[in-house]
């Protein structure tokens, strides 16, 4: 009798158990869904931001990044705040701005593959060169920018992507 009451108890608990995996692992995939739906929103409507945390010069290994480096998409501005390494052809005396400026964006491409994954192209410029900025965005938000410009050698990052929080009007 006492074995036939601890089959049913375990069972009782398994059910109990399972069950609460199954509605976590659901509410973990609708968040996961939501959170998706809300980064290619904000990717549609230029609102986005990613947030680097390594850099991969052209000519030299990768570094991890301490700072809070980021490019940020607003429409039709661009405030690009990212390192530089690398090789440069023709700057300002002391170095110039590198990539760190805001400026207008021009030609502006954006797609999605089959995969959800977003490739966004855009042209701009700051006083010093003029870029073009590849962005690859997955729908997990992992991110990846590579940066051409005139005046200097090709860089990659990488890092997350999320949507642009809106700060208040001063």
């Amino acid at each position: 009798m006492k074995m036939k009451t601890n089959l049913v108890w375990t069972g009782l608990l398994m059910i109990i158990f399972l069950s609460g995996c199954v509605a976590s692992k659901g509410a973990a995939m609708e968040e996961k869904a939501a959170k998706e739906a809300a980064l290619r929103e904000a990717i549609d409507n230029r609102t986005f931001i990613v947030s680097v945390n390594k850099a991969l010069p052209m000519g030299g290994s990768s570094r991890n990044l301490t700072s809070p480096y980021t490019l940020e998409i607003n429409g039709e501005k661009v405030k690009s705040h990212l390192p530089y390494f690398g090789r440069a052809y023709t700057v300002p005396y002391g170095g110039g701005d590198g990539l760190i400026f805001d400026s207008d964006i021009t030609d502006y491409q954006m797609s999605f593959d089959r995969r959800g994954k977003a490739l966004i192209e855009f042209k701009t410029k700051s006083k010093e060169d003029q870029f073009v900025y590849r962005i690859h965005i997955f729908p997990n938000g992992t991110a990846s920018i590579d940066v051409n410009s005139v005046n200097r050698q090709p860089i990659s990052f990488s890092g997350t992507a999320s949507p642009r929080i809106a700060k208040p009007e001063s």
